[in-house]
């Protein structure tokens, strides 16, 4: 078995570690919405539905945790949608005509980098999740240990699908694009669209039913809904709206993560076999 992806990946992270100001700001951004948006939209929120009357036997979640979720699907979201960037660079800086002509196949390029953005989104999704426990967020509340490792695990599982579906998409836009400008401009037309249609920090419940049917097939939309099952559990009530998930609503989760990765995936498989630096 080749192992050529294990270069690519510990250059990544060297970056990564070395670049002290993206370092510092990927890990301190969500951080500060937790802090900043969080706590003030959750004071507010939590006080409007006050006054809505609790479903008796179900659990009544606060805003701030389950926002928690939304912050982590909008941190990987983003750290991932902008990750293939350094592949760009590479290419303008003739770096990636090395690599492209080294033995490394171009599929571990590929992987490599994927790698790498995952252990990044780890990194980010532990922080909040830890962070957010220090100012209030309700996750895992009333979980065993052993409960409370199995929804971790699972938490992590979709945020690495996730991650590696936006990494992919992200990496055959780099591959294609030759100017930063012109990268950041698309990277940012997919992701307000993706963003605001999606539960991430609010419920869709109240959309348009147009908005509510593309919802349903957003990858935020599932990441969230999943980080939600785990870390809030399978029946609750948030700003007066009733949640209830089943196994197979998070089955249908994680299908749709690994089918939207899997497209991704071949996409940049096909972008890197064209490509010629």
């Amino acid at each position: 078995m080749n192992f050529e992806f294990q270069a690519i990946y510990w250059r990544e992270m060297v970056k990564f570690f070395r670049f002290k100001s993206t370092l510092i700001s990927s890990l301190i951004q969500p951080v500060m919405w937790l802090a900043f948006f969080g706590l003030a939209m959750s004071g507010s929120f939590d006080q409007l539905t006050a006054m809505i009357p609790p479903l008796e036997g179900v659990r009544n979640v606060d805003y701030l945790s389950y926002m928690g979720a939304g912050i982590i699907a909008m941190d990987v979201l983003f750290s991932s949608l902008f990750g293939g960037t350094s592949l760009m660079f590479d290419k303008k800086f003739s770096l990636l005509r090395e690599t492209l002509a080294s033995p490394t196949p171009r599929f571990h390029i590929i992987l490599g980098v994927g790698l790498s953005g995952v252990t990044k989104a780890f990194i980010q999704t532990f922080i909040i999740i830890g962070f957010g426990k220090l100012i209030g967020m309700d996750f895992f509340s009333g979980y065993t240990l052993t409960e409370t490792l199995i929804s971790i695990t699972g938490i992590f599982l979709l945020v690495g699908i996730f991650s590696l579906g936006f990494l992919f998409l992200s990496g055959s836009i780099a591959i294609t694009i030759d100017n930063p400008e012109g990268m950041q401009s698309i990277l940012t037309l997919f992701s307000m669209p993706l963003f605001f249609i999606s539960n991430a920090l609010y419920p869709i419940d109240a959309f348009p039913a147009v908005l509510r049917f593309l919802s349903m097939f957003n990858p935020l939309t599932l990441l969230a809904d999943g980080i939600r099952y785990f870390a809030l559990g399978n029946n609750f009530t948030v700003m007066g709206i009733h949640y209830m998930y089943t196994p197979a609503d998070i089955i249908i989760s994680f299908l749709g993560l690994l089918f939207f990765a899997s497209v991704m995936l071949s996409t940049a498989l096909w972008r890197f076999e064209k490509v010629d630096v």
